[in-house]
């Protein structure tokens, strides 16, 4: 049996994946926003438990982990989900907005993180599971300051498993592409400005999102199984992508970036000092 701390169980793959650990017997504190979630503590009552929290806020998320140490004993996998997106071209999107945003999508994963390594560390075990995104990997236009977070994301779980592989803890980031979870409607959110210079460019990541909320190929269920399958390996993955779109445009940005450094690669290596 395994004890996860999940954050942002009120909907999305936080929820399906926290469905999936109880209904295989497993114990899950998820966080919300705002208070209660009667119908998710009684999925498995014992098993399952919610706790109201500020990702925001160090001392909330501090006070959190510790109660989540307390209901399971010991947290063995946490699976940061939480955050939303945010379209706008770059130039559209304020510094308040882009602020609001890294402090969710990554500085709300990097307390979770701070809070639960001490007692990983002392356990010499344990688990950090960021829900990161495509995006993270392939960029596209309207969509810069969502992805930046989810680039810096990737960047501090990949740096992370580095610094704690040795003692006996793991990470895996998953990038998924677009699933059924309400992120391209209720989860997303427009800048306040608008420019029409970017209706014919930027603005169409809004248009696609949107138009297509609720038609995405991927299921959450199958997500949550994916994730649960990888981290139940014996050598679970640093990388998982999820979906054949996310597969699709990170082989794309992957192979262009390579194309680039070929082609480039004289002038790269022009930068050195002459030998002697």
């Amino acid at each position: 049996m395994t004890n996860w701390l999940i954050t942002g169980i009120g909907g999305g793959l936080g929820r399906a994946v926290a469905q999936a650990a109880l209904a295989r017997g497993d114990t899950v504190v998820g966080t919300t926003r705002s208070a209660g979630d009667a119908a998710f503590a009684g999925l498995a009552p014992g098993r399952a438990h919610v706790l109201t929290v500020d990702l925001t806020d160090e001392a909330s998320v501090q006070a959190a982990v510790a109660k989540a140490e307390e209901l399971t004993g010991g947290i063995d996998r946490l699976l940061n989900n939480a955050g939303y997106g945010l379209v706008g071209a770059v130039e559209e999107v304020s510094i308040d907005e882009a602020k609001a945003l890294f402090d969710i999508n990554l500085f709300g994963a990097v307390r979770m993180i701070q809070a639960v390594l001490p007692a990983m560390r002392a356990r010499r075990s344990g688990h950090i599971v960021n829900v990161t995104s495509v995006s993270g990997h392939a960029p596209w236009s309207g969509t810069g300051i969502y992805g930046a977070t989810k680039y810096a994301l990737e960047c501090m779980g990949q740096t992370l498993a580095q610094e704690v592989a040795p003692m006996g803890i793991r990470v895996t980031n998953v990038a998924p592409g677009g699933f059924r979870t309400g992120f391209a409607a209720s989860g997303l959110r427009v800048a306040a400005r608008d420019i029409a210079d970017y209706e014919d460019g930027a603005h169409f990541a809004r248009r696609s999102l949107t138009e297509g909320a609720g038609a995405e190929k991927g299921d959450p269920a199958r997500g949550a199984q994916a994730i649960l399958t990888a981290l139940d390996a014996a050598e679970p993955p640093l990388h998982l992508f999820l979906g054949e779109d996310a597969l699709h445009y990170a082989r794309d940005q992957i192979g262009f970036v390579g194309k680039q450094m070929d082609e480039w690669e004289a002038l790269s290596l022009s930068t050195a000092f002459e030998p002697v």
